[in-house]
C-alpha cells in the first residue's frame, strides 16, 4: 500500500505554501484536503484553507491558531514540515498526490461494490448505478460531505452575489434562456434545477427547447440533447432553419438561393464548432441517461444544459406501475442534475382531458402521471398556441359542411407568425405568470413579443401554483 501515499511529497507541498504563500491557489486547484493521507497534514491543509477564506496570511502563527481552537495542532508534524525544503514548482507533486488519492478512492470502491453486490443483494443495475456514480464524483471531485459548514458556505454566499455584481442589473442569475420576459419571470435556469416544459402535440415544446439550446450554445455553453422521438439530423435541420431564417421545408428539398446556401454553410460551420451531443437511441432508461450523461460532462465539464425530449418516453427498471416508473425517472433527473449541477430540461405531454374545456391553457393538474414531476420539478413551463386550436376548429367546420354538402368560407387563415405563451405553472424560487412570445412557424421559431408585459402572479410560496392555480390574463 506504500503505493497509495507519500508524506514527503505532502510535506513538500505544504512546505511550499508556507514558505511561498503565492503557491496556495495553484494547490488548492488541483487538490483538496481529503486528498492528503497524512491526518495531521489534513488538517493543515484545511486551516490553510480557512484563513484563506478569512483573508489573514498563510503563515505558520495563523495555521497554528486555527489547529488549537479546533484542537488539532500536531507540534511534531509542523516541525517536520518547516523544516522540508520548498518546492522550487509544486507542478508535478500536487498532480501526484491528486493520483494518490483517486487510487485510494478507488481502492475503497471496490469495498463498496463488495458490500452493494454480495454482502446487501441488491439488483445489478442500482450496483452498476452506483458504482457509475461513485466513479464520476472521483474523477470530477465532487464527493459530498454529510454538512456544508458555516464559513464556507457564506464564503461561497458573498462570492455569489459579487459574481452577480459584476453581472449588472441584466437580472439573469442562471442560464440565460434568450428571451427577456422568461428571463424576468425566472431569472435564467440555474445549477441543478429539473424544469418541465410541457404541452399538447404540435404546440411546438420541441422547437421551444431547441431555441433554449441554441442560446446556450451562441453562449459558449455545451448541450446534450436526448431524443427519443426524432433523429439526430431531423433536430439540427429546425437548428439551422432557426438559426438562418431559411424555411425548415426549403432545408428538407435543398431548394435554396446561392445567398441561402452561403448563410446555410456558415451556420454549419459555426455549429460544427459547438460543444453540441446529441443521444438519438429511442429506447433509453433513466439508468442509461445517468450513465452517459456522468461520462459525458467529465469529459466535457463545459455541459451546461442537457435537453431530454421526451420523459414519457423513458423507460424505468422493472415491471412497475406507470406512475411508479415515472416517479423514479422524475426523481432520478433531480437528483441527476444537482450532481452535474447543470439544468436539466425534460419536455412532458400533457393529458387530452384539456380539449374537452373551453378554456385549453394548461395547467398543472394536466401533467400526466403529475404528481411525482409536479414535486420533483423546480419549474414547469407550459407552451400554448391559441391558434392551432383555432385552426383545427375551422378545418372540422369546413369537414362537416363538405359532407352536408354545404359550403363553408372561413376568415380564420394559416398565419406565418402566431402569438405564443409560455405559462409558468410552477416556480420553486420565484413567480408564476405568463410570458408572451411570437412562433415563427416556417423557421419553427420561438421569438420575444416585444413591447408585452410579462403578467406574472406573486404568491406565498407558490402555493396557487402547486394546485394548478394560475391567473391567466385575457388575450
Amino acid at each position: 500500500m506504500d503505493n497509495l501515499h507519500n508524506i514527503n511529497i505532502e510535506r513538500s507541498v505544504l512546505s511550499s505554501i508556507l514558505f511561498n504563500p503565492s503557491s496556495y491557489e495553484d494547490v488548492a486547484a488541483v487538490v483538496k484536503a481529503k486528498d492528503f493521507y497524512l491526518p495531521s497534514h489534513k488538517y493543515i491543509f484545511e486551516a490553510m484553507e480557512e484563513c484563506e477564506r478569512d483573508d489573514l496570511p498563510i503563515d505558520e502563527e495563523f495555521i497554528k491558531k486555527k489547529l488549537n481552537q479546533s484542537g488539532r495542532f500536531d507540534e511534531e508534524a509542523m516541525l517536520e514540515i518547516l523544516s522540508t525544503n520548498p518546492l522550487p514548482s509544486v507542478k508535478a507533486y500536487i498532480e501526484e498526490i491528486r493520483e494518490k488519492s483517486i487510487k485510494r478512492d478507488l481502492i475503497k470502491l471496490t469495498a463498496d461494490i463488495k458490500e452493494v453486490a454480495v454482502d446487501k443483494d441488491l439488483p445489478s443495475n442500482e450496483v452498476v448505478d452506483l458504482v457509475q456514480q461513485k466513479l464520476y464524483q472521483i474523477t470530477a471531485d465532487s464527493g459530498s460531505k454529510e454538512f456544508r459548514e458555516s464559513p464556507e458556505m457564506t464564503h461561497a454566499t458573498i462570492e455569489h452575489i459579487l459574481e452577480m455584481k459584476k453581472r449588472g442589473n441584466s437580472g439573469v442569475v442562471g442560464l440565460d434562456s434568450g428571451f427577456s420576459e422568461i428571463n424576468r419571470l425566472t431569472t435564467g435556469f440555474g445549477a441543478g434545477d429539473l424544469i418541465i416544459v410541457a404541452a399538447r402535440p404540435a404546440m411546438g415544446k420541441t422547437a421551444f427547447c431547441l431555441n433554449l439550446a441554441q442560446k446556450a450554445l451562441d453562449d459558449n455553453k455545451g448541450v446534450a440533447i436526448f431524443s427519443l422521438e426524432m433523429p439526430a439530423e431531423q433536430l439540427m435541420l429546425r437548428m439551422l432553419s432557426a438559426k438562418t431564417s431559411i424555411p425548415l421545408q426549403k432545408l428538407k428539398v435543398g431548394n435554396m438561393t446561392d445567398d441561402e446556401w452561403s448563410r446555410l454553410n456558415a451556420a454549419a460551420s459555426t455549429m460544427g464548432e459547438k460543444k453540441f451531443f446529441v443521444d438519438d437511441n429511442g429506447n433509453v432508461n433513466i439508468h442509461n441517461v445517468r450513465a452517459k450523461l456522468r461520462k459525458l460532462k467529465s469529459q466535457h465539464p463545459e455541459i451546461s444544459l442537457c435537453v431530454i425530449d421526451y420523459l414519457q418516453l423513458m423507460s424505468s427498471s422493472g415491471n412497475r406501475d406507470r406512475h411508479l416508473e415515472v416517479s423514479d425517472i422524475s426523481r432520478g433527473l433531480k437528483l441527476l442534475a444537482r450532481e452535474l449541477s447543470i439544468p436539466i430540461i425534460a419536455l412532458s405531454q400533457l393529458n387530452r382531458g384539456l380539449e374537452s374545456r373551453s378554456d385549453k391553457r394548461p395547467m398543472l393538474s394536466d401533467l400526466r402521471e403529475s404528481g411525482a414531476i409536479e414535486q420533483d420539478a423546480d419549474m414547469i413551463m407550459f407552451v400554448y398556441r391559441d391558434d392551432v386550436y383555432r385552426m383545427r376548429e375551422e378545418k372540422e367546420k369546413e369537414q362537416k359542411a363538405r359532407t352536408e354538402g354545404k359550403e363553408y368560407k372561413s376568415n380564420f387563415f394559416d398565419k406565418p407568425e402566431e402569438n405564443a405563451e409560455v405559462i409558468i405553472g410552477k416556480n420553486r424560487n420565484g413567480p408564476v405568470g405568463v410570458a408572451n412570445l411570437v412562433f415563427q412557424k416556417a423557421c419553427t421559431r420561438f421569438v420575444d413579443a416585444g413591447g408585452i408585459p410579462v403578467e406574472i402572479v406573486y404568491n406565498d410560496s407558490n402555493m396557487d401554483a402547486r394546485e394548478g392555480k394560475i391567473d391567466i390574463p385575457s388575450f
